[in-house]
């Protein structure tokens, strides 16, 4: 490389300590970018790639305007990059040789406090992990846009920790060096994030106290590194992140990253959107505070009952005060987002427009809890006795800040009149001074004569007299001092004119930065109430989610749940609170579920498409709902308090970590079976079936059994595995139950009722007859069906026994008797043989009879007819 200029050196010594960041190298109204960060740059941000210099020397260059920088540099936060912003640190006026710069600041994707890489929504977490040894990692998290910050550690495997890690959705994690290159991948793939390194773990005066309360050295650690990490990177005030909160892992429910996938708490599994997740239908919340408030709530349900309980007398309460719920969301919708100003104010990046906001927020609040206490709930009570109005701080804002102030903070109009004396004696003599101006203008066109003079003002030059050249003729000689020549016109000055100019200007220099300073001070007054307004944002936040609740369980029709001490589940009705939004009114069919002591583990078969896989996850959603404290989709529900969630339902592989479907899916399951207690639930569809029959099998009955005799866990577990419902029979706390469906007319109706019992088949020919596979392929299944459920050779040619199936007006290979036909011909063949109808019969005749069909609806009455066949083929 040839020898680089002075700059470029500079350029390249700072480029040489962020090497995995864009350098953002501030050359007068530009950002520039050189060599591969020019190339790279131009590539993600679609803009002109450039050169600097000539022929073989040439440098890739590409730049953007300093005052649109944000828009290109939240480009490349939201696509995983790290931007170091490196500005001129000195006069280039007073600088001799090259102008002094310096990066004033690292954005990565877990420190960017704005543009559209922050959700309003959406908590954006910074993680860091540090490993002690193969069984103790420190974790803690910081959203720098809020302050909260949250430690724990994990002694257990390193899955665990992404488990947990994932809880958050960080964009970046922060490690040691050491970190070994294996579990970096894993990170990486799993959970598709930034990766930063930080080996020190440095006692930084000003940040000691977020963390002298931790009594665990290695969440000390951990908490000091991405301290560290933070400080060296965003080299801004932190004032705002709050003291780390040590929380443990059996505080709450857990739930495993791959249950919250396939319970679609948060976004959908295809899509990865809002829409069609459990939070989509919960959210009814006002304030972004309260949104991502219900997320997290969402993510780590409660398992105390006291909590759980206080939760849902205050959704009571609003349920029963309509009027009133209504009058606080009008209010609520009034207060703005007081964690994330808060958070601005600390960082040094909010503006006279935030505080207003602020302000306004601070003026709602007491409305808004006057009328929440009106409510007479003794939660409410308990949460608002801490808290602080901040009058003081309401009163600063009202008395200091315009109330529609510009976005910059640099031009002035921010202050109020009368706030500062100094400021109202400058603000009196640029007033003064232009009311001069005015009058001049008007009293040189008197003495003059031309009407078309004008007294105005540019940047540049300063104040001028302006004549056109037509009317220059008519200037007495020497009346003015020629100041700049114009294609029209001539400008002049006069030392009238100079005198009141230097008076204006001085008076709007210093008037700006007097109220520039001001709004400094104002800015560092708000410092001082960051804790306030961040508890204020908790109490604020808890009140949306719980009068979001409400909003949900009276347009939705939920129901109160019953939190018992049994260990039972006992749902009337219930419904999966998703899908019943998704579909027509009136057509969801409502289901019971009961698991007990007696009745631990269900075994459900039936067919597919039926609803098996809704069923299991209506269970897991209403004990989670019910578990934030929220209503339930159900007419009933009483429900224990479950320490774990675990599901396996839906077929996905991880191509990325090489893992097959079948291999995912033991994975899974093995992580239930080994974490679960008896206190926890396990959903498990389909389990086995990525295999051989007899593999599939066999793996499927041992995990029952193992969690039948070992676990003793509440338990939901489908198969289309027939022969597994003979465990009914060892396994005294197994109960076999099927989704109904029945045959008619050569057509299968799904019923999607749950009932005792199990199924006689799976239905897949006649589903796959609803995808609409070729007829021909379908007949040719059906007579494959017929073959082996008698015992025969499928693949042996059966044209004669064909035929003389034909020939007869019986039923055809491949074909079932219709429910109707089926049954008839019991009776009749009975009847015709004088064979006296037994118990069991007779019964189910006189449910027939008894059987009112003008009071029953469709589905209950094919449900009821279903039934009857039962008992007459058993």
């Amino acid at each position: 490389m040839a020898k680089q200029t002075p700059m470029m050196e500079q350029y390249l010594r700072i480029k040489a300590e962020h090497e995995d960041a864009f350098l953002f190298f501030r050359l007068g109204d530009f950002y520039e970018l050189f060599f591969e960060d020019a190339i790279n740059a131009a590539k993600e941000l679609e803009i002109t790639l450039t050169k600097r210099g000539k022929g073989d020397d040439a440098i890739p260059m590409c730049g953007v305007p300093y005052h649109s920088s944000e828009q290109y540099i939240s480009q490349l936060i939201e696509k995983g990059y790290k931007v170091a912003v490196c500005e001129q640190t000195e006069d280039p006026q007073q600088a001799k040789g090259v102008v002094k710069r310096e990066v004033v600041q690292i954005i990565t994707p877990g420190t960017v406090m704005e543009g559209r890489a922050v959700q309003d929504q959406e908590n954006n977490y910074l993680l860091s992990i540090t490993d002690f040894s193969e069984s103790e990692y420190g974790i803690c998290a910081v959203d720098m846009t809020t302050g909260e910050f949250l430690t724990t550690v994990i002694t257990s495997s390193f899955e665990d920790v992404i488990h947990e890690a994932a809880s958050f959705r960080p964009r970046e994690i922060v490690v040691p060096a050491s970190f070994s290159e294996e579990k970096q991948q894993r990170l990486k793939v799993r959970l598709g994030i930034t990766l930063s390194y930080e080996d020190k773990c440095e006692d930084i005066e000003e940040l000691d106290e977020l963390v002298h309360r931790l009594m665990d050295d290695h969440a000390v650690v951990a908490c000091k590194r991405l301290l560290t990490y933070i400080h060296r990177t965003t080299k801004r005030s932190l004032d705002h992140i709050q003291q780390a909160t040590y929380y443990m892992l059996n505080e709450y429910m857990t739930i495993d990253s791959y249950s919250k996938r396939n319970l679609e708490l948060v976004e959908t599994i295809r899509e990865k959107k809002k829409q069609g997740s459990l939070l989509w239908v919960l959210d009814k919340t006002v304030t972004a505070m309260g949104a991502r408030t219900l997320k997290q709530w969402v993510e780590r349900p409660l398992i105390h009952k006291e909590m759980i309980t206080k939760r849902l007398s205050l959704v009571d309460s609003f349920i029963e005060h309509y009027f009133e719920r209504e009058s606080i969301r009008d209010h609520l919708s009034s207060v703005y987002d007081l964690e994330r100003l808060s958070g601005k104010v600390a960082f040094g990046n909010v503006n006279a427009r935030d505080l207003i906001q602020l302000k306004r927020s601070l003026e709602e609040v007491p409305r808004l809890f006057d009328i929440v206490q009106s409510l007479g709930n003794e939660y409410v009570k308990e949460l608002l006795q801490q808290a602080d109005h901040c009058e003081p701080l309401k009163e600063i804002l009202q008395n200091s800040i315009h109330e529609d102030p510009p976005i910059s903070i640099t031009e002035g109009n921010i202050i109020k009149d009368g706030y500062n004396r100094e400021l109202d004696e400058y603000r009196d003599a640029m007033r003064n001074g232009k009311s001069w101006i005015a009058q001049m203008e008007r009293k040189e066109r008197e003495e003059t004569g031309i009407k078309s003079l004008k007294v105005g003002f540019n940047k540049v030059f300063g104040y001028y007299i302006e004549v056109t050249k037509a009317n220059l003729h008519l200037l007495p000689e020497g009346r003015y001092e020629r100041k700049q020549t114009l294609t029209n016109a001539e400008r002049f000055i006069s030392e009238e004119l100079k005198e009141k100019e230097a008076l204006i200007l001085e008076a709007e220099e210093n008037g700006e930065k007097l109220e520039y300073e001001l709004f400094m001070e104002v800015r560092e007054k708000v410092k001082d109430y960051i804790r306030s307004l961040q508890e204020l944002a908790n109490i604020v936040s808890t009140i949306d989610v719980l009068q979001s609740f409400a909003e949900v369980a009276e347009k939705n029709h939920y129901v109160k749940p019953k939190m018992n001490d049994d260990g039972d589940v006992q749902i009337v009705e219930g419904r999966h609170p998703v899908v019943e939004q998704v579909i027509d009114i009136g057509d969801y069919v409502a289901n019971d579920l009961s698991l007990n002591k007696e009745r631990e583990l269900l075994l459900i078969t039936g067919p597919n498409m039926a609803g098996k896989s809704t069923y299991m996850r209506q269970l897991a959603l209403i004990s989670i709902m019910a578990q934030i404290g929220s209503y339930v989709p159900a007419d009933e529900a009483s429900l224990p308090i479950f320490d774990q969630i675990f599901t396996r339902i839906g077929a996905a592989d991880d191509l990325a970590q090489g893992q097959s479907t079948f291999m995912v899916e033991m994975l899974e399951t093995k992580h239930a079976v080994s974490k679960a207690t008896k206190n926890s639930l396990i959903l498990l569809d389909e389990i086995g079936r990525g295999t051989s029959t007899y593999d599939g099998m066999a793996l499927a009955q041992s995990i029952i059994e193992y969690i039948h005799d070992e676990i003793g866990a509440k338990t939901l577990f489908s198969t289309h595995y027939h022969e597994l419902t003979t465990l009914e029979k060892q396994c005294e706390r197994l109960q076999n139950v099927h989704v109904s469906a029945i045959e008619e007319d050569g057509k299968v109706v799904f019923l999607h009722k749950v009932v005792d019992g199990s199924a006689d088949r799976s239905y897949g020919i006649y589903v796959a007859e609803l995808a609409e596979l070729p007829e021909k392929l379908i007949r040719r299944a059906k007579d494959i069906l017929f073959d082996y459920e008698n015992g025969q050779d499928a693949n042996v040619p059966r044209v004669e026994e064909k035929k003389e199936v034909l020939q007869e007006p019986a039923v055809s290979p491949g074909e079932q008797l219709t429910l109707f036909e089926d049954t008839m011909e019991q009776l009749t063949n009975k009847e015709s043989a004088s064979v006296e109808l037994d118990d069991k019969d007779k019964e189910a005749l006189k449910e027939l009879k008894e059987l009112n069909l003008l009071h029953v609806s469709p589905i209950k009455a094919i449900e009821v007819l279903d039934q009857l066949q039962r008992k007459l083929k058993s």
